[in-house]
């Protein structure tokens, strides 16, 4: 049995792809420096998962796989080499197993854990691979290895690891400038989506409401587009309605009325994803009354607004951290939310924070209040002078304060004694701190009844 070793187990593309290779019978350990909530279930699986990164873990091993976060100067990376083991990144060993099946790769800049989850919710009668980058709650993890030979998957644009995949079927959400410290400009990043859909074998669904997609399609005959805007598209939503907190929308396919649809994540980029899932459950024989059924069901991904606690105080925990996934976020919110709400933000990357600095202009625009928090800097030095007070007053948001201290914000929110829904943002490890808070307001709630 060939031996398999990951270095950044616990990253959510790696645990992952790690659940995957054990399902299959190989041996897989790995290590990371944090726990999280996957690692008890890689532990539940049989997987051993050491809390730090030493060149001695690498006993019997046959095959290395490294997370792209990780540093050359890593030990396990460094023994790997002494010991002349192969060593692959993550988006290769995706790719290997992908490239065999009928593979289904979920691309773009945002929306690509929420559409690649829906799609595997509507296609699990049907048994499907899956691997995304949240815990879908329909299988409680972020992967599932299925005997169907239909494998569904996010494309990872951010390291261009998404072109050693060649899927049947892609799915291109959106492009924007993004991962700059990668790319270098948004021109490159075109380039390896170009690259992407050259590689797709089959069908490619792009999202006609965004421009930069809509410059790259004129020369391709596979193309099928979706829209909420534009009546021209293959696939395109109307008469969109807000109906006790649900989204109703009609879906057309090729003109033609194909049925009406709820769901109950709001905001029109929602809707966006679910255009291309919609079309594929048709396409993979799912009943139209059972896509209804499942798409109402469909609660996001894990920190895809998540809601943590539901009361007089609300808590929402949501991973965005690009200004256009901030603005669509709180579009969303504002469908369904009626009391006051506070934007808690945690900025993510000073690269990315530098490189987008002008996006965050008017960015929480439609929320009472913003408080920002420290950047999360994902172990990148502050090489770019970014600071908070640039940060708050590009936002321009006329109630925006800094609080730098979790405690201080706890403090906020445990104390807020008017109907407030609390809208936590970020990649980082503000997630944490959204669930303390959640637990700690209903451990309070429990001692006063």
């Amino acid at each position: 049995m060939e031996k398999i070793y990951f270095i950044g187990i616990n990253g959510i593309g790696m645990s992952g792809l790690a659940k995957i290779m054990k399902l299959k019978g190989y041996e897989v350990t790995g290590a990371d420096l944090t726990r999280n909530y996957v690692t008890e279930e890689l532990e539940s699986l049989g997987i051993k998962v050491f809390s730090e990164h030493n060149g001695d873990n690498l006993k019997d091993i046959d095959l290395v796989i490294a997370s792209s976060a990780i540093k050359s100067e890593n030990p396990e990376l460094i023994r790997a080499k002494e010991l002349n083991l192969k060593v692959i990144k993550r988006g290769e060993l995706l790719a290997l197993l992908m490239n065999k099946e009928r593979g289904i790769a979920v691309a773009g800049t945002h929306g690509k854990t929420t559409t690649s989850s829906m799609l595997g919710s509507l296609l699990l009668d049907i048994d499907p691979t899956i691997v995304v980058g949240g815990i879908l709650p329909e299988i409680g993890s972020n992967a599932r290895c299925g005997k169907n030979e239909i494998f569904i998957a996010e494309a990872d644009e951010s390291d261009n690891s998404f072109l050693h995949l060649t899927p049947e079927i892609s799915i291109i959400t959106n492009i924007e400038a993004d991962h700059l410290e990668n790319h270098g400009c948004l021109e490159n990043i075109k380039k390896s989506f170009s690259q992407f859909m050259d590689q797709t074998t089959s069908e490619i669904l792009v999202c006609k409401d965004c421009s930069e997609v809509l410059g790259m399609i004129s020369n391709r005959d596979n193309i099928i587009t979706y829209s909420i805007f534009s009546e021209d598209a293959d696939i395109v939503a109307k008469d969109v309605k807000i109906v006790d907190s649900k989204t109703k929308f009609t879906v057309y396919i090729n003109k033609e009325k194909f049925g009406t649809f709820e769901l109950t994540i709001p905001g029109n980029h929602n809707i966006q994803n679910a255009l291309p899932v919609i079309y594929l459950a048709k396409k993979f024989g799912i009943n139209k009354k059972v896509i209804a059924e499942k798409l109402l069901k469909f609660k996001g991904a894990k920190r895809r607004y998540d809601i943590l606690h539901n009361n007089k105080i609300r808590i929402i925990d949501d991973y965005a951290h690009h200004p256009t996934e901030i603005k669509a976020t709180i579009q969303g919110a504002k469908t369904i939310e009626k009391n006051k709400t506070v934007a808690i933000f945690q900025p993510h990357r000073y690269s990315r924070v530098n490189f987008l600095l002008n996006e965050f202009s008017g960015s929480f625009e439609g929320v009472d209040e913003v408080i920002l928090m420290p950047v999360f800097s994902a172990g990148e030095k502050n090489e770019f002078g970014v600071t908070l007070e640039k940060l708050k007053e590009k936002i321009g948001h006329k109630h925006c304060v800094i609080i730098e201290k979790n405690e201080e914000i706890e403090r906020r929110v445990v104390g807020e004694k008017n109907a407030v829904t609390f809208l936590f943002m970020g990649a980082g490890n503000i997630s944490t701190l959204a669930h303390n808070i959640a637990d700690n307001i209903g451990r309070a709630a429990n001692e006063v009844i």
